[in-house]
């Protein structure tokens, strides 16, 4: 159970941090009203999340060491987080553009961010439609896309599309398909021409089907030439 999932453990955290000095076990259990066995384990539970340091004092006089309790500085990385509102709040940036325009930003920042996430080929790597593809598959599998390609032709040639059976993004492409959307086709140009691939994906059908969206691909002029 996390900081965030325990109203206790958190109670206990905001004791330590209001503290003027360390604390032992006892003196928290006091300042809790609780067993100082159950303060133990949850002392224990948040030493183990990072948030709070134990240290062993050396006693003034005879007895032994005290073990005590301080919460460590910086900001609680046990509350809640809200990236949605987050994208939201920077997609709002365009919807309020002009429509055309907003998806061509989208887009390109997407490609910006393929660009990005993609590997370029190894200096002896002749990048093919077959082992492009299999990367591709492999970035979108682990950004969460669920990839599947569908019309795989003859040898040498890429296959007609790409089905994402899982849209990592779905309540935002919802509500701002068209933005979203973009973002992910721009995604899936730059990552393929970062790959320096023979192929490249010329659209992106939003929910073409209810359970998946479909990404058509093409290849480069390059490579139809050759």
């Amino acid at each position: 159970m996390s900081t965030r999932e325990s109203p206790r453990r958190r109670a206990l955290l905001d004791v330590l941090r209001a503290a003027p000095a360390p604390l032992g076990v006892a003196q928290a259990a006091e300042r809790m009203g609780l067993h100082p066995n159950s303060v133990r384990f949850h002392l224990g539970a948040l030493v183990a999340d990072g948030l709070v340091e134990r240290r062993t004092e050396e006693p003034s006089g005879p007895g032994r060491p005290r073990t005590v309790y301080t919460a460590r500085p910086g900001m609680d990385r046990g509350g809640p987080r809200d990236y949605r509102l987050l994208a939201r709040m920077l997609l709002s940036r365009w919807t309020a553009a002009d429509p055309a325009e907003a998806r061509a930003e989208a887009r390109e920042t997407g490609r910006t961010w393929g660009r990005c996430l993609a590997d370029p080929p190894a200096p002896d790597e002749t990048p093919t439609p077959e082992r492009s593809t299999a990367r591709l598959l492999a970035l979108l599998d682990g950004l969460g896309f669920a990839p599947r390609a569908e019309g795989v032709g003859e040898p040498g040639r890429p296959p007609e599309r790409i089905r994402l059976r899982h849209c990592p993004f779905l309540e935002l492409a919802e509500e701002q398909g068209a933005l979203v959307c973009s973002l992910h086709l721009g995604l899936i140009q730059g990552a393929l021409d970062r790959m320096g691939a023979p192929l490249t994906a010329t659209a992106l059908e939003p929910f073409a089907e209810p359970d998946s969206c479909v990404a058509h691909l093409a290849g480069t002029p390059a490579a139809r030439a050759s």
